[in-house]
């Protein structure tokens, strides 16, 4: 805890610092009678105590992250693809192990198995913004030289979390939305599906199958 408070202090300092060289803009606001103008409120800085309490709420791993920690271990995952809408799908297996890493704030899994008859290698990481409250997820694996992110927020209600990013098509360099979805079935199973776009349209083009061991 002392090490944190010390990489806190030193990063409120710098954001203080930041602060001080910043101007802050400021235009006139119109109103109906033209003679009367109303002066910009600016924004008041925060004292050094506010800082560093945001800073520490920001550092601090909550219950989201305790969600992805129940993840820990090793899965079997049970993999489906389709190229197209209504097309033949394929089938592939991997191994998953999840961890958390940096002290509990980020999840990190490694996947290694089998696709198209090739070995399969893939990292993925997954992080939860105490600010911004929402999931961001990235994804790289030995198939490619790109890097997928998306972002997302976790419903309670469906135990599931809609991800939304951008990938680039490797047949003309151009990028197109993909979607996915990542659902909590129970204590030792999840659903992952993932939604690509074609001709305009959108079709289902993976599902991952997880059971843990």
């Amino acid at each position: 805890m002392k090490n944190l408070l010390i990489t806190l202090s030193i990063l409120v300092f710098c954001f203080s610092s930041c602060k001080k060289d910043i101007k802050t803009e400021t235009e006139n606001i119109k109103v109906t009678d033209s003679s009367t103008t109303k002066e910009p409120v600016a924004e008041q800085p925060l004292d050094s105590a506010a800082q560093m309490k945001a800073w520490i709420a920001y550092a601090t791993p909550g219950s989201p992250h305790k969600m992805m920690a129940d993840e820990t271990g090793t899965w079997n995952c049970d993999m489906t693809f389709w190229a197209e809408a209504n097309a033949k799908p394929e089938k592939a297996s991997s191994t998953a192990i999840i961890k958390m890493i940096l002290g509990g704030r980020y999840q990190e899994s490694s996947y290694s198995g089998t696709m198209m008859g090739q070995p399969f290698e893939g990292k993925s990481t997954l992080a939860y913004n105490n600010a911004s409250k929402e999931f961001t997820t990235t994804f790289i694996d030995n198939m490619g030289t790109g890097i997928l992110v998306a972002t997302g927020k976790y419903d309670e209600k469906s135990k599931s979390t809609e991800f939304k990013g951008e990938m680039v098509n490797p047949l003309n360099g151009k990028k197109t939305p993909y979607r996915e979805i990542y659902t909590i079935v129970d204590a030792t199973t999840r659903k992952m599906e993932m939604f690509d776009v074609k001709n305009g349209a959108e079709y289902k083009s993976m599902e991952i199958i997880m059971k843990k061991k």
